[in-house]
């Protein structure tokens, strides 16, 4: 039953129920993985998709001069890859665990198999594919003609979509006016990575958040407080 309830948090899979589920389970093997361990990269020369059932996982580039960059952050639910022609839009990307996970693969073989039998999977897929790519091609713009500042909200903005606890907010307080907790840590120089920044700027940055109510702490080595709606008005107001 454990397998099943890991099946039905993914995206792709979230609409089923159970008996469909059920079928999943034999073909979508899973592993626990520990924390720092690369599940993917370039040089890998068989290619899976990956769906990550509990954790989370970093993609990331490695530029000619040998710097990591942060493209990506993943957590329950969210897949990656590629089989055969098809793709997640993170081809070309390590994929690293940040925390122990438990993530299932799929091969070629198997992914056709459960689209034959379930189109509507299909379409789901390209419908979560179509979302990714939005996703890159917002970042990339940004990365072109966006300041750091409207890089950061951005960031932050989607972290909250991704790890934002409502729950984690005891305060009565907090949770009236909207806080809510990151339940991801990040060091200021991979939120500078995944913003095309450097440490020093997004450090600035972060402070200025701090002052103008979006965030709590400017330090992201502890469990972060946002204010989600602040952040989005921020975000749309910015030049």
């Amino acid at each position: 039953m454990d397998k099943i309830k890991y099946l039905s948090r993914i995206n792709l899979f979230k609409d089923l129920d159970l008996e469909q589920l059920e079928s999943l389970a034999p073909v979508t093997p899973a592993n626990t993985v520990t924390r720092k361990t690369i599940v993917a990269s370039p040089h890998m020369p068989q290619k899976r998709l990956f769906f990550v059932k509990s954790g989370m996982v970093r993609l990331y580039r490695i530029s000619k001069g040998g710097k990591e960059l942060t493209v990506d952050i993943l957590g329950d639910g969210h897949l990656f890859g590629e089989v055969g022609s098809f793709t997640t839009g993170s081809e070309n990307l390590y994929a690293e665990t940040i925390v122990d996970s438990i993530i299932c693969t799929i091969d070629k073989n198997q992914f056709e198999t459960i689209i034959t039998a379930k189109p509507e999977l299909g379409l789901r897929l390209i419908e979560l594919v179509s979302l990714r790519l939005k996703e890159i091609e917002e970042m990339l713009e940004l990365m072109a003609y966006g300041s750091v500042r409207k890089r950061l909200l951005y960031l932050l903005h989607k972290l909250c979509q991704k790890f934002g606890n409502e729950q984690a907010i005891h305060d009565e307080k907090e949770s009236r006016e909207g806080w809510v907790q990151l339940e991801i840590k990040l060091t200021h120089q991979e939120l500078a990575s995944m913003a095309g920044s450097i440490r020093e700027t997004v450090t600035e940055q972060l402070k200025d958040f701090v002052a103008e109510g979006m965030i709590r702490k400017a330090s992201l080595r502890n469990p972060l407080l946002v204010r989600p709606d602040r952040i989005l008005t921020a975000l749309e107001n910015c030049d």
